[in-house]
C-alpha cells in the first residue's frame, strides 16, 4: 500500500485519451416529481456549525486536527463535488467492506456515504491538500483561482471509477477507502489540478501530490492518485485488509461515470463554486 498525499498537479500539452468520449455529465433526476434543489443549496449546509476550537477527537469519531485553530487563519480546501443517486448510493454502500467475518482483521470503518443521523453525504475528488489562508488573502484567492479556471477553457468532464483500495493521508493518522478514477477525457483532472496548484504557490500554500516528492521521473501527470473517498479508519489496513478489498467485485462501477462541471473552494466554513467554462 503506497503512501498518497491526501487531503481527501502539474500538467503537460495536451496527450491523446486512451477512453471513449466522455458523456454529457449527469444531474441526479428530481424524486416523486419534485423539481431538483438548485446546486448552490448543497453549499450552504455544506459543513455542521462548529462544537469547538479545541481539538477535541471524542467530537469527531476520534480523528485529530490536522491544522490547529488560529485566529485569522481560514483552513481551506479546493474539491470537485460528486452527489450521488440513490442507485449509485446503493452500488456504493456495497463496495464498503463492513463484514469482516472472513476477514481475520478488525478494523473499525466509518462511511463517508452517511452523516451520522443518516443524511447523504456529498463525495469529491481532491484538488489541494488542507491549506491556510489568512483573512486577507480570502478574497484575493478566490478571485485569482476563479479567474484562472475560467480563462481555462477546461469544459465539464466524466470521471469513470476503476479500482478499490487503501490509502493513507499524509500524516498517516487515517485511512481511506477510495476508488481510484481513470484518466478523463482531455487529461482534465491534471489540467484542474495544476491551475490550482500554481494559484496555491502564489499565497505561499504547498501543492497537493508535490513531484518533489513523487512522481520524480513525470512530475505532471498524477493519474494514479485522483480518487473518490467513501470510508476511513483509525487503524492502518492491514495486508489481509488490503487483500480483502482486492477481492471486491467491481463489475457493478462499469456503467458509473461520474460528471463534474464545477470546482469547490471551501474557506472555513463558506463554499464557493467555480463553474467550469463551457464549450457552447
Amino acid at each position: 500500500m503506497s503512501l498518497v498525499q491526501y487531503s481527501d498537479s502539474e500538467s503537460e500539452a495536451d496527450i491523446p485519451s486512451p477512453y471513449p468520449p466522455a458523456k454529457k455529465p449527469r444531474h441526479n433526476p428530481p424524486a416523486s416529481g419534485l423539481p431538483p434543489l438548485p446546486a448552490t443549496f448543497h453549499d450552504l449546509y455544506a459543513s455542521s456549525s462548529r462544537v469547538s476550537v479545541q481539538d477535541d477527537p471524542s467530537l469527531h469519531g476520534g480523528r485529530k486536527r490536522i491544522i490547529p485553530h488560529i485566529e485569522g487563519n481560514w483552513p481551506t480546501h479546493l474539491y470537485l463535488e460528486w452527489h450521488p443517486s440513490k442507485t449509485e448510493l446503493t452500488i456504493l454502500e456495497r463496495l464498503i467492506p463492513w463484514n469482516y467475518a472472513k476477514n481475520p482483521s478488525v478494523l473499525k470503518v466509518h462511511s463517508l456515504l452517511h452523516s451520522d443521523l443518516g443524511a447523504q453525504l456529498p463525495l469529491h475528488i481532491s484538488l489541494s491538500r488542507p491549506v491556510v489562508l489568512r483573512t486577507e488573502q480570502r478574497t484575493e484567492f478566490t478571485d485569482a483561482l476563479q479567474n484562472v479556471i475560467l480563462e481555462s477553457k477546461i469544459a465539464p468532464f466524466n470521471a469513470i471509477p476503476d479500482t478499490l483500495k487503501w490509502v493513507s493521508n499524509y500524516e498517516r493518522t487515517r485511512w481511506f477507502l477510495v476508488l481510484h478514477v481513470q484518466r478523463p477525457q482531455n487529461d482534465n483532472l491534471n489540467k484542474l489540478l495544476r491551475l490550482c496548484n500554481n494559484t496555491l504557490s502564489r499565497f505561499k500554500q504547498p501543492p497537493l501530490y508535490s513531484p518533489t516528492h513523487e512522481n520524480q521521473a513525470s512530475p505532471k501527470n498524477f493519474d494514479d492518485k485522483f480518487h473518490i473517498s467513501l470510508a476511513w479508519t483509525l487503524t492502518e489496513p492491514s495486508p489481509d485488509d488490503n487483500t480483502y478489498v482486492d477481492g471486491i467485485d467491481l463489475k457493478s462501477l462499469e456503467d458509473l461515470h461520474v460528471g463534474f462541471d464545477a470546482v469547490k473552494v471551501k474557506v472555513g466554513n463558506n463554499v464557493m463554486s467555480i463553474p467550469l467554462p463551457s464549450n457552447t
